[in-house]
């Protein structure tokens, strides 16, 4: 993660967001007498969001080790042609 002092923040304001949104990457903003901060998109938040929904909930984790597990022994679910179509948007 890249790092900014808060004046250099303040003085480019625009040009920094606009480099955070586009890259996908969030920005540490230090401030001289306290402590940092992050910048980062919306977007990006609500994915980081979401994934540690995901990580925290013990039979949503439990149901991807078993996909995983049955993926491995070829024994998984196979979709048909017409609902690998509809996932796909072909």
């Amino acid at each position: 993660m890249d790092t900014i002092s808060v004046n250099k923040f303040r003085d480019n304001l625009k040009s920094v967001v606009e480099q955070v949104v586009s890259r996908h990457e969030p920005l540490k903003v230090t401030r001289r007498a306290g402590e940092a901060f992050v910048v980062m998109s919306a977007d990006d938040w609500e994915r980081e969001q979401e994934t540690l929904h995901v990580l925290q909930s013990q039979s949503l984790m439990q149901q991807i080790a078993y996909s995983l597990e049955t993926h491995n022994r070829g024994k998984g679910y196979i979709p048909t042609e017409e609902q690998m179509n509809e996932i796909t948007g072909i």
